[in-house]
């Protein structure tokens, strides 16, 4: 027996092949896709590292200027403790000279005069002294002059005055103390 089918079927349509443009464009997407997600975590590697490497830059960086800080307030001591024995080695010469210098002075002191003041100022040095005459004053000023401690010896002033019913000479004399 024949059967016949009344019903019209369906006729089924052939499925289109996509077209090789639309293929070959999503798989060019996908591969940017993954190209673009490869590259952001590429990069986002090399960002953090060179971050890490700030930080530790950073770090190292203060610790440095911790160390200068130091270095600085060791330099600054240092010149300090400097200043402070210049001060001392200065103090220790300067306190020999004035016995130097007395001794100095009385040992070039003539019988007939004497010492009333002695000044001294930085390197300068100003003696007032009474004489009996004017023999002894010049005396005196010779013998300074010709010391090995004192140069450049001046006499300021030289003032005849009447003391007790004598008659002596008050003068001043400048002087230096050699280097």
């Amino acid at each position: 027996m024949i059967k016949v089918n009344l019903i019209p079927s369906k006729k089924r349509k052939k499925a289109k092949p996509l077209p090789t443009f639309l293929i070959a464009t999503i798989g060019i997407a996908f591969a940017a896709v993954a190209v673009m997600i490869y590259l952001n975590f590429f990069f986002q590697g090399r960002i953090n590292a060179k971050k890490a490497q700030v930080a530790e830059n950073e770090k190292r960086l203060a610790e440095l200027a911790q160390k200068i800080k130091a270095v600085d307030d060791y330099e600054k001591r240092n010149a300090d403790f400097k200043k402070r024995k210049g001060i001392i080695e200065e103090l220790g010469k300067n306190k020999a000279l004035p016995v130097k210098l007395l001794d100095e002075i009385s040992r070039l002191l003539s019988d007939g005069v004497w010492l009333n003041s002695l000044d001294i100022t930085g390197g300068g040095i100003t003696l007032a002294c009474t004489g009996f005459n004017n023999t002894d004053v010049v005396n005196f000023v010779n013998s300074l002059k010709g010391s090995k401690l004192l140069t450049d010896v001046y006499l300021q002033e030289s003032v005849q005055a009447n003391v007790s019913g004598f008659s002596v000479y008050n003068f001043r004399i400048s002087c230096k103390v050699k280097s």
